[in-house]
């Protein structure tokens, strides 16, 4: 065998090498936990560094790695094919195509990436300061064909770039769900972490305590009289009004109020309620849930009132209230047991109507839509699109939801069923009445 051979024999093995690197790296840099490179960078691995910073040029990695993964493959099979046809003429161009096949797939693409997928973050640890010099090399040539990609794409009417953030987010989410299908707790962490990534999605005013649920002082009365419904409510902080319950003039502490009442010895007719309120912190009610709690934590409050586009109020909104969203419900001693939901013996729930949708649907894992009423009763009317009368039943989703009992044009108790006979239930209405 001449030299020449032996020469062209050597690159193509040094060529099909080069391929299995490049293979390899993809996967590697792919595969590898990015969580985890962020913080080995963290502790000062420099080699965690280049792979983040690999990862962070994704589209000019790719492109890198093609350009070089294609030209050691183009240049294996034109060496490959020239060296057939010397040894066997024209039918080694036959030859050449199976040999380099199952060279280029064995060993140039299933071993290195089986090898790489099973030790991505130590082969991406290993191959990305050799890559990034590669890539730094190829950029100018990657760089044309990126806007050559581009034009095309342009062409073609598709957008040149995709929305990182979003698809990042949607990454995320999916990874927690298959976190959250391996057991109960798993579930659990699942759904707080949901919580947390749901809250710029959420407003306060799906989140409030309703104004009609709220305790309220006239700021007139008595100083013993508003220390005595101070002390008869289970919350911390009361608003004060003047005259009407939309003049919130300040917001009591309790605990605030009883020092008061130690300074002044007992005297209560002595004290000034109104020296002693905070001023009303007043927030609208479509502020996201995620702001909203940046905002408590920058302004160390734990209290703020909600209020319509025409700055009526609508309720009160508490740091708690923000925690449940993405813990749960949270019971205190000083709670009261509030009719909310109760389940029957047939199976079905007596609902009270201002239990809010999001809450049924974490509780029952039901899909019911949140985005024109917060509440289960808000949603009978809009869909309804009237007021219905006791005893009318309606089909939304896939429940049968009856009006157990209104009170002027307010619906406080519902009771809920899976639908079952479709015969039974009310059409909705396509119109409003």
């Amino acid at each position: 065998m001449s030299d020449p051979v032996i020469i062209t024999i050597i690159a193509i093995i040094v060529l099909l090498a080069f391929s299995g690197f490049f293979s390899g790296s993809e996967t590697a840099l792919t595969g590898a936990s990015r969580p985890r490179m962020r913080q080995m960078e963290t502790n000062g691995n420099r080699r965690a560094r280049t792979v983040n910073l690999l990862h962070a040029q994704q589209e000019r990695l790719i492109g890198g790695i093609l350009i070089g993964n294609n030209i050691v493959n183009i240049l294996a099979s034109a060496l490959a094919t020239s060296l057939m046809i010397t040894l066997f003429g024209d039918t080694g161009v036959v030859y050449a195509t199976v040999a380099m096949t199952i060279m280029v797939v064995v060993f140039s693409e299933v071993l290195p990436k089986t090898y790489a997928i099973r030790h991505a973050d130590e082969v991406a640890l290993k191959v990305g300061p050799v890559l990034r010099v590669i890539i730094l090399v190829l950029t100018p040539l990657s760089k044309l064909i990126e806007v050559v990609v581009g034009v095309l794409l342009r062409l073609l009417g598709e957008p040149v770039t995709m929305g990182e953030n979003q698809a990042r987010e949607e990454e995320l989410r999916g990874a927690i769900r298959l976190h959250s299908d391996s057991n109960t707790v798993a579930a659990h962490e699942g759904q707080m972490l949901g919580g947390v990534m749901d809250l710029d999605d959420v407003e306060v005013g799906e989140i409030m305590t309703h104004r009609t649920d709220v305790d309220m002082v006239d700021a007139s009365l008595p100083a013993g009289d508003i220390l005595t419904r101070v002390l008869d409510s289970p919350f911390t902080r009361i608003p004060l009004f003047s005259g009407d319950p939309d003049n919130i003039t300040g917001v009591v502490h309790a605990k605030a109020l009883l020092r008061e009442v130690q300074n002044h010895e007992g005297h209560i007719d002595e004290m000034d309620i109104a020296a002693v309120a905070t001023e009303p912190w007043f927030v609208p009610e479509s502020t996201d849930c995620l702001s909203q709690l940046h905002e408590f934590r920058d302004r160390r409050e734990h209290f703020a009132l909600v209020v319509d586009e025409y700055g009526s109020l609508q309720g009160v909104v508490t740091l708690e209230d923000i925690i449940e969203e993405i813990v749960g419900e949270i019971d205190d001693e000083h709670d009261i047991p509030v009719p909310g939901v109760r389940r029957q013996a047939d199976g079905s729930l007596l609902v009270d109507g201002r239990v809010t949708i999001r809450d049924l649907n974490r509780e029952f894992d039901w899909k019911l839509s949140d985005e024109e009423a917060s509440t289960i009763a808000g949603l009978v009317l809009h869909e309804a699109r009237f007021i219905p009368e006791e005893g009318q039943s309606f089909a939304i989703s896939d429940l049968r939801i009856d009006v157990q009992r209104r009170t002027g044009n307010q619906l406080h108790l519902l009771r809920i069923t899976p639908r079952a006979a479709q015969s039974d239930v009310e059409t909705l209405p396509a119109t409003t009445h």
